[in-house]
């Protein structure tokens, strides 16, 4: 914050929509009081975490959220998720009517067709591709910044409605990828309100087979920041609100997000029948009939998530076997997550020296990521190394070696080790 006064000082020029408000808190005057004109009547509700009631809400929430982002507005960057808005919004989204279509746009706006379409999709994937393979902090910025230049002004521009639902799906994937993102960099509060936006586009795109997977994704989230309640309940509500068009793979994750949850609470037997579910359903699926979005749930995909939840029900000698089966070599930060998952079972079934040989593996597959669950993975493996207080050689050894990867620097400021 300090450096943002100092250049408006420097360039003699204002503090923008975004940091205004703060500078006025800050100093307990008003906007008006402080010559902040362009603030009169400035949204307050930019950090609000709420479900858009209507699509021309959730063009301006997420127009709003793309231009914060870009700003860097550190409150929103730094912000922590709504255990509420998780249940609001699946709720919403299961109750909700016909998907709604936004009133006429104004004189001038832009006209939208399916080429342009075209382009965000083909934009979108391209960007999918490098957050695969350098991790979400890599070209994040990027994919917002697109969204928010490019994007954002075709969701109120002339458009048939055959072509409005098709931009609305579109830019759900492509805001749900901009959620992954942000969850994958751990600014948890931004990822969740972007998934919130994507689920309100995916409705009014009349997407739900699209929703479904973003209640999936909202899932996942809870259940790594420790909601595992909340994780089990959005995983059911997206088994329950796509079951008439559901896909047999979609199914199985949902299953499987559900397992993962269930694991964390130590429920082994419904974990069990939850994987078992999400296997027998993705033993039935014919990729012809998938939506192209999920077909990289795959039984390596399936085998991660199988070796995590052995792996929290300590069940390390299963955890071993699923994640050997997990390294599908088409995804790099998915098979950073299994390897690291295999290393932990080593640890946890008492072999430590294997343990390390393939954490290494990891730091290896690793070394170009930019991903903070990547390290907090590392440094959560690292801290229960630490805690068998063994000194053997390869222990050592490994230690010496992992300490020239990036990664494994990273994790200094969470272990407090220098």
């Amino acid at each position: 914050m300090k450096r943002r006064i100092a250049s408006w000082e420097n360039l003699h020029s204002v503090p923008d929509e975004f940091y205004g408000p703060l500078v006025s808190e800050a100093l307990g005057m008003t906007a008006a009081e402080l010559g902040l004109n362009h603030l009169a009547g400035q949204d307050t509700q930019l950090l609000e975490t709420r479900y858009p009631p209507s699509p021309e809400e959730a063009f301006r929430a997420v127009d709003q959220l793309w231009r914060a982002d870009v700003h860097g507005y550190e409150p929103l960057l730094l912000s922590e998720p709504s255990q509420p808005a998780w249940s609001e919004a699946s709720l919403r989204w299961l109750v909700a009517p016909e998907p709604s279509f936004p009133t006429a746009p104004a004189k001038g706006s832009a006209r939208v067709g399916l080429a342009d379409v075209a382009t965000i999709k083909a934009t979108s994937d391209m960007f999918a591709q490098l957050d695969d393979r350098f991790g979400g902090d890599h070209a994040r910025y990027s994919v917002v910044q697109y969204l928010s230049r490019d994007v954002s002004p075709l969701l109120t521009g002339q458009y048939t409605e055959a072509v409005g639902r098709a931009l609305f799906s579109t830019v759900a994937e492509a805001t749900l990828l901009a959620g992954w993102m942000s969850y994958d960099s751990c600014h948890h509060g931004l990822a969740q309100r972007y998934f919130l936006q994507a689920l309100r586009l995916a409705q009014d795109g009349d997407e739900r087979r699209l929703a479904g997977s973003i209640l999936s994704a909202m899932s996942h989230q809870a259940t790594f920041l420790g909601h595992y309640t909340e994780g089990a309940t959005l995983a059911r509500a997206a088994r329950m609100g796509i079951s008439g068009v559901a896909t047999p793979t979609l199914m199985a994750q949902f299953h499987a997000m559900e397992a993962r949850a269930l694991a964390r609470t130590g429920d082994t037997r419904a974990c069990e029948l939850a994987l078992a579910e999400a296997t027998k359903a993705l033993e039935s699926r014919n990729s012809g009939d998938e939506p192209e979005w999920i077909t990289y749930f795959d039984e390596a995909e399936l085998a991660a998530e199988a070796a995590h939840c052995f792996r929290d029900v300590n069940s390390a000698r299963q955890a071993v076997a699923h994640a050997e089966n997990a390294m599908s070599g088409n995804h790099v930060r998915s098979d950073f997550f299994a390897t690291m998952v295999l290393a932990d079972a080593h640890l946890r079934a008492g072999d430590p020296e294997e343990a390390c040989r393939v954490t290494l593996d990891a730091l290896d597959l690793g070394e170009q990521l930019k991903s903070a669950r990547c390290v907090s993975y590392l440094a959560e493996f690292r801290q229960h190394l630490s805690h068998l207080a063994t000194d053997s050689s390869s222990v050592i050894e490994f230690q010496e070696q992992a300490a020239e990867h990036r990664l494994w620097v990273a994790t200094n400021a969470i272990t407090g080790n220098e």
